[in-house]
């Protein structure tokens, strides 16, 4: 009998953790419960879970100081789940490692799609697509063609490369600097403005209406997430 899906929520507050259990038990998972980050770090080497939710006010450390720790200790997806708002700790969490943000308070719906786009793109990570379809886009990964409507499209070596690196991680949001040291480099890793006249370029060949996008999605003051294929309208 195979045991069900694993997750490690690291939470001190009681009531947020009852409500997640509520919200998670249900779809299949069984919740582990760490309340410090000294308790979280046990219990990654000792459980083994497939997920992890983090929120940052905890007891004993900050949750941010915790994340790349964490993801050393057990690389698997950890969404942050927290109160805190600002664009400096979104963009810090996700810099240290964090695959998704998640601010409270957070709607059952919105956290289960955030799950599920999280495994959907460690699976993706852990066994690679050579050919990515997304409605009607398709990307070849090896031999870096891109078809719309099954019309191919012609994009600039550094716009496949951009491409690329946002359709490999799916549903996932990447910060403006992730981009730009992956695809430019660290010199250009303050270049925001650079970043957006290629996203801007990008979006022209592979939107239906650019000014409406579905594919390329900002994440305003962050960054930018490309639409998980099971999540797009």
């Amino acid at each position: 009998m195979t045991r069900p899906h694993r997750i490690l929520v690291v939470e001190d507050e009681v009531a947020i953790r009852r409500l997640l259990k509520t919200i998670i038990t249900p779809e299949g998972w069984e919740m582990v419960e760490a309340t410090s980050a000294s308790q979280a770090l046990i219990l990654a080497r000792q459980s083994l879970p497939e997920l992890i939710l983090l929120d940052l006010g905890l007891p004993d450390m900050d949750g941010l100081d915790l994340i790349p720790t964490l993801k050393r200790e057990r690389p698997v997806p950890l969404i942050v789940l927290s109160s805190r708002d600002r664009e400096q700790d979104k963009i810090l969490a996700l810099d240290l490692g964090a695959d998704d943000y998640v601010t409270k308070p957070f709607g059952a719906g919105e956290l289960m799609a955030r799950i599920r786009a999280a495994q959907r793109h460690a699976i993706q990570q852990v066994g690679g697509r050579p050919l990515l379809r997304i409605r009607d886009l398709e990307i070849d990964m090896v031999n870096r063609h891109v078809q719309k409507a099954s019309k191919r499209l012609h994009l600039s070596p550094t716009e496949f490369d951009l491409l690329r690196l946002l359709a490999q991680h799916a549903g996932r949001i990447l910060t403006h600097a992730q981009i730009l040291k992956e695809v430019w480099g660290p010199a250009k890793a303050d270049e925001v403005q650079y970043l957006r006249v290629y996203i801007r370029q990008l979006r022209q060949k592979i939107e239906d209406d650019p000014n409406a996008p579905v594919f390329v999605q900002t994440e305003p003051g962050i960054g930018y997430r490309f639409a998980d294929s099971q999540d797009m309208p």
